[in-house]
Parts: C-alpha cells; sequence; structure tokens
C-alpha cells in the first residue's frame, strides 16, 4: 500500500492509498480518480516522501544522520548511474534492490514523473558508512 499526495488541475491537494504505483497511473489513465472537492479528473502526483514513526530522540539531527547512514549501507552505491539504474530496476530489465547514488534535480524529477519512486537524502559522511 502507497500513500501519495495529489492535486487536481485547480491546484486542490488531497492524499489518495493505492495498491501500487501502477493501480494509481491506471485509475488516472482511465480517469476513475477525480478530486475529492470538485470532481476534476485531471489529477497529478505531487512530490512526497515516506511517514516514517520513530521514538524521539534526544539530538533529532544525530538520530537522522544514522537513520541515513544505516539506509546507506544497505543499499549498491551506483553513484552518477543512479537514474539509469533506477529505470532498469523499475522497468524489470534487472534484479530488484536497494540502490543509492547521485542524481541531478532534473533527473530526479523526471524518475517521479515516470512513477519512479526516489527519495532525495544528504549524503551521509563516509566514516558512517562501512
Amino acid at each position: 500500500m502507497i500513500v501519495l499526495n495529489l492535486s487536481c488541475g485547480k491546484r486542490h491537494q488531497f492524499e489518495g492509498w493505492f495498491a501500487s504505483t501502477e493501480e494509481f497511473h491506471r485509475q488516472v489513465d482511465t480517469r476513475l480518480l477525480s478530486c475529492p472537492t470538485c470532481g476534476d479528473a485531471g489529477i497529478t502526483r505531487l512530490p512526497s516522501g515516506p511517514h516514517v514513526r520513530r521514538a524521539v530522540a534526544a539530538d533529532p539531527a544525530s538520530s537522522e544522520r544514522a537513520a541515513i547512514a544505516e539506509l546507506a549501507k544497505n543499499c549498491d552505491n551506483v553513484g552518477t548511474q543512479f537514474p539509469e539504474e533506477a529505470r532498469k530496476i523499475h522497468y524489470q530489465e534487472v534484479p530488484a534492490r536497494s540502490i543509492r547514488g547521485i542524481a541531478t534535480v532534473s533527473e530526479v524529477k523526471d524518475l517521479i514523473e515516470e512513477g519512479i519512486a526516489v527519495l532525495p537524502l544528504p549524503l551521509p559522511a563516509k566514516e558512517e558508512v562501512h
């Protein structure tokens, strides 16, 4: 289940819950999805981050750095090949795996428009990733 931030042509913003990004696109393409405020079927997806539930930490910045470093440890670093690798994974040209790398703002926007979920994060310090 995924939660997406959505907007209609009149810029009303709302949230939608879908089984997958493919299901979201199917509903948009077949005009099954409409704005709950005005009924407009011209729906677009807005950028959104994950909803993470966590305990309150004494030092939120330190806790955030540790979480990013932990994520980085469990991902393949594909460097500047990130957009290409993300597409290959999304289109099932290679086996699915967690990746991290570098992409420009324009590349990230293109990936999101293609329905490829990406999450921009600050780079962790090298000593935090083993």
